[in-house]
């Protein structure tokens, strides 16, 4: 993944929109509590950031994966999350776009956050602990 250009390292990315969901930390277990809760960015009807070239500046908390993080970020990334499987060594699940040819198979596969993530501006963040999904 390091010698990747720009361009391969973003095909990677399946599209799914689930790295956009606003994760919980377990304070006992220390494990990750997924929401359905995306970020104010998230196109939920796309999955595709609203303003991907300045995100960083717009969420402060927004994390830009790279080859160089993968391995820090990796355990809180979805597990169907082709960067975390690439960087341990598994495969791509068939629906991958770059398996599959098709853009829409993650969405057909069921793997998307596609018309079911809400935006976090539309709830009140005092309640986040309402919208944890799973783990």
């Amino acid at each position: 993944m390091d010698e990747m250009t720009i361009d391969e390292w973003e095909a990677i990315c399946d599209g799914c929109g689930n790295c956009c969901l606003i994760k919980l930390e377990d304070e006992d277990s220390g494990n990750f509590l997924f929401t359905n809760v995306s970020c104010r960015l998230l196109d939920t009807k796309t999955c595709r950031c609203g303003n991907y070239a300045l995100r960083k500046q717009i969420v402060k908390d927004c994390v830009i994966l790279t080859p160089d993080n993968i391995e820090d970020i990796a355990e809180w990334m979805p597990a169907t999350c082709a960067y975390r499987l690439l960087h341990e060594g598994a495969p791509l699940p068939d629906w991958h776009p770059l398996l599959s040819g098709d853009n829409e198979s993650v969405v057909k596969s069921g793997a998307s956050v596609k018309n079911w993530a809400i935006p976090e501006y539309e709830i009140d963040m005092d309640d986040i602990e309402d919208y944890i999904v799973g783990e």
